[in-house]
C-alpha cells in the first residue's frame, strides 16, 4: 500500500524544550539584537532556520560511537575509522580533517589563490568567496540563466553555465584560474541540484586546460538524490554510488560535514595530488593540529564515520528531501513566491517579489526575516543583497542577482507539526505585506558583514 503521508523514519528518544516567548519581547530581543538575527539569543528563538550546519540531531549509533572515541594526539583509531570511511566515499588518498568546511577552505583557496587568481563557480557560498577574496583572488559565478527565475521549474538549476566557462578561461587565461569550484547542491542559489552530465563536462574541460576542478561536497547526499530521481540512468544506481561517480570527477573535495555527515561539528579536505596534499598539511599542521586529528577530537571522527555512511540511507534521504518539500510546497500554494522547484536542505523565499515595495538598498530579505522572528519567533537568514552585495568607487549598493530568505531545514530536529507553524505564519506574512518597511545597515564589517552587522529599520516615509 503506498500511503499519502510520509513519516519520520526514526523515534525520539530525548527532547529538548522551546522557549515559548511573546510578540512584545520579541521586538525587545529584536532591538537588543540590532535588528539582525544572527546576534539573537538562541533561548529567544522557538524554531530556529538560521542554518541547517551543525544543527542536525544526531542518532543513537553516533551518540554510542563517541563513547569509543580515541583521543591519541597522533594515529588514533578514530582517526583511521573516519580516514577509511572518506577515501571510501571520495576515491582520493589524501584527507585532511579539519574543525569545519571553512578551515578546510581556508586552507586549499590559500595555498591556490593570491592576487591575480580566478575562481570559478555555479555559486560561492559565502564563506568560500570570503576566504577566497581574502587571499587576494576573485569569485565569479556563472550559474546557467534559468535559476534567475525562481518561478521556472527545470530539474538542475543549480548547473553551472558551461559556455561561460569557456569564455572565462579565454578571458583570463588557465593558467590563472585557480579552481573551478562546483558547489553541490547550489546552496545560495536556492538549494538547487547540480546534474551529474553538467559535472562531467565541466570535469572535460577542466582536464582538457589543465584546470583543478573541487568539489564543495556538504550536500552531496541530497544532490544525489535529486540525480537518482531526476537524471536519466540513474534510477537503478543507489545514493552512494551516485556521490562516488561525482566525487570521480574531481581533484578535490571540501565539505563541511556540519550539513550531510550528521554532526555538529568537523569537516574536511580531500585531495588526490601528493604535491597539493602537503603543501596544504603543512598549513593544517600549523593552524589546525595534527594531520591525524586536525582540530577534531577522536569522539567526533567517530561521529562524523557514521554520519557518512548513515546520510545515504533511502528512508533518511526520502524523508529528509520531501519534507522539506512538504514546506515549499505548502508555502507555494498559498502565494508565497518560493524559489521552485523546492531545493534539499532549505525553502527559500523571493523576498523581491514578496515586498515590490522596498527596493533593494533597503533589503527586503532582511525585512523578512526580521519580520518571522517578530511575528512568530522564527530565525531565517538573508542570502541577497546583505550578505553578497557589493559598493562601487561611490559606496553605492550593487545589489545582490537575488533577494532570497532561506528557512534552512535541520536534519531530524522537527517535525510536520513544526511546519505547519511556519505555514500559518506566512499567512499573516501575506495579509500584512505592504506595512513591512526596509532597513539600512548602520555599522558593518569588511568581511561577511551579515554575520554581526548593524541595522536601523526606516521610518514611513510620512514620517520622515
Amino acid at each position: 500500500m503506498r500511503h499519502r503521508t510520509f513519516i519520520e523514519p526514526f523515534k525520539i528518544k530525548s527532547v529538548e524544550p522551546i522557549h515559548m516567548t511573546t510578540e512584545k519581547e520579541r521586538q525587545g530581543y529584536l532591538r537588543d539584537a540590532n535588528y539582525n538575527t544572527f546576534l539573537l539569543d538562541a533561548k529567544t528563538v522557538l524554531l530556529d532556520f538560521l542554518t541547517d550546519s551543525g544543527t542536525s540531531a544526531m542518532s543513537a549509533n553516533q551518540w554510542a560511537s563517541i563513547m569509543q572515541g580515541d583521543e591519541s594526539y597522533a594515529g588514533s583509531r578514530s582517526w583511521k575509522k573516519m580516514e577509511t570511511v572518506v577515501q571510501e566515499l571520495t576515491g582520493m588518498e589524501y584527507i585532511l580533517p579539519t574543525h569545519q568546511g571553512r578551515a578546510a577552505e581556508r586552507i586549499i583557496y590559500g595555498h591556490l589563490g593570491g592576487k591575480g587568481k580566478i575562481f570559478i563557480s555555479n555559486t560561492h557560498f559565502d564563506t568560500t568567496r570570503a576566504n577566497i577574496e581574502f587571499s587576494g583572488a576573485e569569485g565569479i559565478d556563472i550559474p546557467i540563466p534559468e535559476s534567475k527565475d525562481t518561478a521556472l521549474l527545470h530539474p538542475f538549476k543549480g548547473n553551472l553555465d558551461t559556455k561561460k566557462l569557456l569564455t572565462l578561461i579565454a578571458k583570463h587565461g588557465a593558467e590563472n584560474i585557480g579552481a573551478v569550484v562546483l558547489t553541490v547542491t547550489n546552496n545560495s542559489g536556492g538549494g538547487q541540484p547540480v546534474s551529474m552530465k553538467n559535472a562531467r563536462t565541466i570535469h572535460d574541460i577542466c582536464k582538457a586546460h589543465n584546470i583543478l576542478l573541487l568539489l564543495d561536497c556538504c550536500r552531496i547526499a541530497e544532490n544525489a538524490y535529486f540525480i537518482k530521481h531526476k537524471e536519466d540512468g540513474y534510477a537503478d544506481k543507489t545514493y552512494k554510488a551516485i556521490a562516488q561517480e561525482m566525487f570521480a570527477l574531481a581533484d578535490g573535495a571540501v565539505m563541511s560535514a556540519k550539513k550531510d555527515a550528521l554532526v555538529n561539528m568537523g569537516g574536511f579536505l580531500a585531495l588526490k595530488d601528493p604535491a597539493i596534499a602537503q603543501a596544504c598539511t603543512n598549513v593544517l599542521i600549523i593552524t589546525e593540529g595534527f594531520s591525524t586529528y586536525g582540530g577534531l577530537n577522536g569522539r567526533d571522527m567517530e561521529a562524523i564515520a557514521v554520519g557518512l555512511e548513515e546520510v545515504f540511507e533511502p528512508a533518511y534521504l526520502t524523508y529528509r528531501i520531501k519534507s522539506t518539500t512538504y514546506l515549499g510546497e505548502k508555502l507555494h500554494q498559498i502565494g508565497v513566491p518560493v524559489v521552485m522547484p523546492i531545493g534539499g536542505h532549505a525553502v527559500y523565499i523571493d523576498a523581491k517579489k514578496l515586498y515590490a515595495h522596498i527596493p533593494p538598498h533597503e533589503y527586503p530579505g532582511h525585512a523578512l526575516a526580521c519580520e518571522l522572528y517578530l511575528k512568530a519567533g522564527i530565525r531565517s537568514v538573508e542570502i541577497g543583497s546583505v550578505m553578497f552585495g557589493k559598493y562601487d568607487k561611490n559606496k553605492q549598493l550593487i545589489p545582490a542577482g537575488m533577494e532570497l530568505v532561506r528557512l534552512a531545514i535541520p536534519r531530524r530536529v522537527y517535525t510536520k507539526s513544526h511546519f505547519d507553524y511556519v505555514i500559518e505564519t506566512f499567512e499573516e506574512i501575506l495579509r500584512t505585506k505592504h506595512e513591512v518597511r526596509g532597513y539600512e545597515i548602520v555599522e558593518e564589517p569588511e568581511f561577511l558583514r551579515h554575520f554581526t552587522a548593524k541595522f536601523e529599520q526606516l521610518l514611513p516615509a510620512e514620517v520622515v
